[in-house]
Parts: C-alpha cells; structure tokens; sequence
C-alpha cells in the first residue's frame, strides 16, 4: 500500500486512478498525517441474474431461526439513535 497526503493524491489524482486501477494497488491519503481515507481497485460487480443464481445456492433460514433473526433486529433498533442529518 502506498500513502501520500490529500494534497499530493489531489494534484495527480488521475495517475493516483491509474495506478490503483492498473496494479491493483491501495493508495492510503494522510492528512497531517493522520489517515482519513484509502483508495482501493473496485472489484467485481455483478449483475441481478448472477446474484439470483448467488442466492439460490445459499442456505435459507428455517421458519423459527427467521422470527428469533427478526426479534433480534427489532431489538437492536430500539437501541439505535435518531440520524439527524444523512451524514452522522
């Protein structure tokens, strides 16, 4: 992995894309060197009739294993904090 302050990642982002994109490679971006963000190579994206086919071959839950799952999320949810602002 590389690292290079915001700075240096903003006056050559495009050869920054290239690079991650081509090699593979990960660019960490330091600010006052404190890490705030990592450049990594998107991966693979699939389409919706690969992920059926994906989906179909996991197991599936069982009738009483879904409504202990489903107890347990609304469980957590009462714990959860109100999001005042789409970026908290």
């Amino acid at each position: 992995m590389i690292s290079l302050t915001v700075t240096e990642a903003a006056r050559s982002f495009a050869n920054l894309i290239h690079r991650v994109r081509t090699s593979g490679e990960k660019a960490m971006l330091l600010n006052d060197g404190e890490a705030v963000a990592c450049v990594v190579p998107a991966g693979k994206t699939c389409t919706g009739a690969e992920l059926a086919v994906a989906w179909a071959g996991v197991p599936h839950l069982g009738s009483e294993e879904a409504a202990a799952f489903a107890a347990d999320l609304a469980e957590s949810r009462k714990e959860l904090r109100s999001v005042s602002s789409p970026w908290d």
